[in-house]
């Protein structure tokens, strides 16, 4: 378990999810969160049940080896805290995967008597940083032991931008709270293909060092262009795309692998990336210039009516000079785990 009892026992009870109980003077939804952008609705106690049940029983298949890729596009909520819901998100169900993971055990390695505990790698592609997960897992590895878990996620960041955290700026090895096991790489306006897929050697690097036996990766799909948050102009296809990021994880990294869902407020185009992500984990992948098959939301599909979301004209404000830090900075990270992990 991660939440605390308090705020299950909140959350978990139908006579806390009803609009009366929150326009209550006496009430306790501000203190766990359940205001403003996580307000109560019917079937609340219902629905945390649900994707933390989804998501848990996505993560069995791959703990008991059922399945080398498994997918809850309902999971990747992770904003979600301790002790207080955040940002649409009620429920840590990363964090759970990521807990459920970590206590799979291999067979003892030549020449020792204990079991070999699993590594497990976070990877979060959402537009917005995975402050929920980070912070669950910050420092939480033992000095003198091997990691067994390592966080990175790939966002945007300005000033004034949700989440507002430190963990959320460019990790920096030379920084005194520099943590190993906690990345965090900030991308500006415009943030394209090019630059994602120039930022993915470093983040390959880092799965390199770390050599994870699991990895766990949200799919937000707020950074795709159309998305009505406007900030990055990454698409669907082609080199450093959504899809081509799935593809390197899913179907050349060796691991076993975790897909859940995550932000995406353009409706039709979150459809359009699941749809063609899934096809990616079946290795299956579908053709991009796919019609979209007629149906009641078909008219929202305008104007292409195709499978893909390809990139607009907005411009990349990640310069080269950023990038190269990006890749110093990881290089070094890199080195570090590879120390801790004891390659």
């Amino acid at each position: 378990m991660y939440h605390s009892n308090s705020y299950l026992d909140f959350i978990l009870d139908p006579r806390n999810s009803t609009q009366s109980a929150a326009n209550a003077e006496d009430n306790r939804h501000t203190e766990f969160g359940i205001e403003e952008d996580c307000p109560v609705f019917r079937g609340l106690p219902e629905y945390v049940r649900l994707v933390a049940g989804a998501t848990l029983t996505a993560t069995k298949t791959l703990a008991d080896n059922q399945a080398d890729v498994a997918i809850c596009w309902d999971g990747g909520r992770h904003h979600a805290q301790k002790s207080r819901a955040s940002g649409f998100c009620y429920v840590a169900d990363c964090v759970l995967a990521l807990l459920t993971l970590k206590r799979v055990r291999y067979p003892p390695p030549d020449g020792s008597l204990l079991p070999r505990k699993a590594r497990v790698l976070y990877l979060d592609l959402d537009l917005h940083f995975s402050d929920g997960v980070s912070q669950a897992f910050l420092r939480s590895h033992a000095p003198a032991g091997a990691p067994q878990l390592l966080t990175l996620s790939l966002h945007h960041a300005a000033p004034g931008f949700f989440p507002a955290t430190a963990l959320a700026v460019l990790s920096d090895p030379d920084d005194s709270a520099f943590d190993p096991c906690t990345l965090s790489v900030p991308l500006a306006r415009g943030a394209s293909n090019a630059t994602v897929a120039r930022v993915w050697r470093a983040v390959e690097r880092i799965r390199d060092a770390f050599r994870p036996d699991f990895v766990v990766l949200q799919c937000g799909a707020d950074g795709l262009a159309g998305d009505p948050y406007a900030l990055w102009n990454w698409s669907l296809s082609g080199e450093g795309g959504l899809g081509w990021c799935v593809d390197r994880v899913c179907n050349t990294w060796g691991c076993k692998t975790l897909l859940l869902g995550g932000g995406g407020y353009n409706s039709t185009n979150v459809a359009r990336a699941w749809a063609y992500l899934t096809s990616i984990a079946l290795r299956q992948p579908l053709p991009l210039d796919s019609d979209i098959p007629d149906h009641s939301a078909f008219p929202l599909y305008a104007p292409s009516f195709t499978l893909d979301v390809p990139a607009g004209n907005a411009q990349d404000h990640n310069t080269d000079e950023y990038l190269q830090m990006v890749e110093s900075r990881f290089d070094r990270a890199a080195e570090i785990i590879r120390e801790k992990v004891g390659q």
